[in-house]
């Protein structure tokens, strides 16, 4: 039999990459001729890197930029010619601060500034940025501080806080650092920025911002949007990344979906149509899943070439009804396979487990 195993990550157990080999290693154990293309994939947040790595034919540059509370992070930019790769999580992404060191109107997205500049000091003319699972809402402006842009009163660099503050925004040292640039945004997010359905109310909670804080906080980007150009924060993608679409857009930088290409660049719908069975996963298969993300994206793709998709998760919590109209055939999750606890003490074995059962069912 011949399968298509192409996953997310496992969020805070397993990379996509480690997910692959899990649900590979677990299927050969019950199928052990079966033809396996291995296609790990990303929706632009974390693993975003580590996943084109190794498709793209390029070279990795290490750097070291600010963490969204200042301390010292260590990053890396794909280089592929003139094209630079940036998962601007590894700068500004929740997971790099502690849940109790949290202080998300202070986190700052300086530090994708500066993966940024490392980019295009390294010779990129196009940079492809990977925007998800940002522990920041600061409009980016902490981004556009990083590349030179300057204000009065406020800081630019200090979070959502330090918007309050702004009296006028030069955003023209910023944007004649990068003239020539051509940006893309990577992102599954269509929100705008600001109000009801924009970064602050929607994914704030999130990053640990509270709902009595969310008004007073919104009304920080609201001050800032004002200063630097309004109608630019209605934009859909606006809202990505709490704001850094916003600011990347004021770069002038074009919105694709992230899981589109991600599938693009691993050739996932070549390998779709070359196999009987397609297999995705992620942590939790519920609703949000159904936007823009790994799953959606993969289902798709098996769809369009008339090749069943099956999900493996750490959970599923989503009804069948839902799951087949994104196009899936089937969920099995970790926890009601194996239990929570087990799930989580080995995850990787948990998912070889749950794959192994999965190729009694469907392989030939």
């Amino acid at each position: 039999m011949r399968i298509l195993i192409a996953p997310d990550k496992f969020a805070g157990t397993l990379t996509a990459v480690e997910a692959a080999a899990a649900i590979e290693e677990g299927w050969r154990r019950r199928d052990p001729g079966a033809e396996v293309l291995v296609a790990p994939m990303a929706d632009g947040g974390p693993g975003f890197i580590d996943v084109l790595s190794a498709v793209v034919d390029g070279k990795l540059l290490s750097v070291t930029v600010r963490g969204p509370l200042g301390e010292e992070s260590p990053a890396t930019v794909l280089l592929a010619g003139e094209t630079a790769y940036v998962e601007t999580a590894q700068a500004c992404g929740l997971h790099l601060v502690e849940p109790k060191q949290r202080r998300p109107e202070e986190a700052s997205t300086y530090g994708v500034g500066q993966l940024i500049t490392a980019a295009v000091d390294a010779g990129a003319r196009r940079v492809i940025l990977g925007l998800g699972g940002s522990g920041t809402n600061d409009a980016g402006a902490g981004l556009l501080a990083a590349l030179g842009a300057t204000a009065d009163a406020g800081q630019l660099d200090a979070g959502a806080a330090g918007l309050a503050g702004l009296e006028t925004v030069d955003l023209g040292p910023a944007r004649e650092r990068v003239a020539g640039v051509e940006f893309v945004a990577a992102s599954d997010v269509e929100n705008p920025m600001l109000g009801l359905r924009g970064a602050t109310n929607v994914f704030g909670s999130q990053k640990g911002i509270t709902d009595e804080r969310k008004p007073e906080v919104d009304g920080w980007l609201t001050h800032f949007a004002e200063l630097a150009d309004r109608k630019t924060a209605d934009k859909k993608g606006a809202g990505a990344a709490g704001g850094l679409g916003y600011a990347l857009l004021l770069l002038g930088a074009e919105r694709v979906s992230g899981i589109d290409l991600v599938a693009e660049l691993t050739g996932l719908k070549h390998k779709a149509s070359q196999v009987d069975l397609v297999i995705s996963g992620e942590g939790a298969f519920d609703f949000q899943s159904r936007d823009g993300k790994v799953i959606a994206g993969v289902a798709k793709v098996a769809n369009d070439a008339m090749r069943p998709c099956v999900v493996l998760a750490g959970k599923v919590l989503i009804g069948s009804r839902e799951m087949r109209s994104m196009g899936v055939e089937s969920a099995y999750a970790l926890v009601d396979a194996v239990g929570e606890e087990q799930a989580f003490a080995d995850p990787h074995g948990s998912l070889a487990a749950v794959a192994e059962r999965v190729a009694r069912t469907w392989a030939r």
